[in-house]
């Protein structure tokens, strides 16, 4: 839509201002997240308000789980680096909780910002698959998106779902640069 292109301009030009850049990354990321919330399974209830009335409303499931996929070593994270000669994804260091064992729910992946090749996120999903992750459950965020990065994927795993502002041919290498402010 208009408000997303927008924030993909504002992202892609050189002239823009780092407060600009970071507000509008953090809006995309915001988004998409908040679409990644909209397909976790969910039943409905009924609650008490503090004035006594009865409300009807969802809770999520309980069984949805999340993991990132980072350049850098963390708590329960999957951590997958490209390998800059090769066009595979190596996996580096994996941890995975006990939580992951079996999981039937939604299972989201956040890759941010950008989807290339699609390499480290096929790596990613081949250790969640090796410790019990059907890929149907898997819902991988994803701030950018090439072609061939979503593509590669998908032939991969068909059925995983991939939600992304944008699939565009360029990726915004420039954008770790520009947001943490060391261009």
């Amino acid at each position: 839509n208009d408000q997303l292109r927008e924030l993909q301009t504002i992202i892609r030009d050189k002239k823009s201002s780092r407060g600009d850049f970071v507000f509008s990354a953090d809006r995309l990321i915001r988004l998409v997240v908040e679409e990644g919330l909209n397909q976790l399974p969910y039943t409905e209830c009924t609650v008490t308000t503090p004035t006594g009335h009865k409300y009807e409303g969802v809770r999520f499931e309980k069984g949805n789980c999340g993991v990132s996929i980072m350049r850098s070593v963390g708590k329960d994270r999957t951590i997958i680096q490209s390998h800059t000669n090769v066009n595979v994804g190596i996996l580096g260091w994996s941890r995975t909780s006990s939580s992951t064992k079996g999981v039937k729910k939604p299972f989201k992946i956040s890759h941010l910002p950008l989807l290339g090749t699609g390499n480290t996120v096929i790596e990613a999903v081949k250790v969640l698959v090796e410790h019990g992750v059907q890929p149907s459950v898997i819902i991988l965020l994803s701030l950018f998106s090439t072609p061939h990065g979503a593509k590669s994927i998908i032939q991969e795993f068909p059925e995983i779902t991939i939600l992304t502002t944008e699939v565009h041919p360029v990726a915004p290498t420039h954008f770790g640069q520009k947001y943490f402010g060391t261009d």
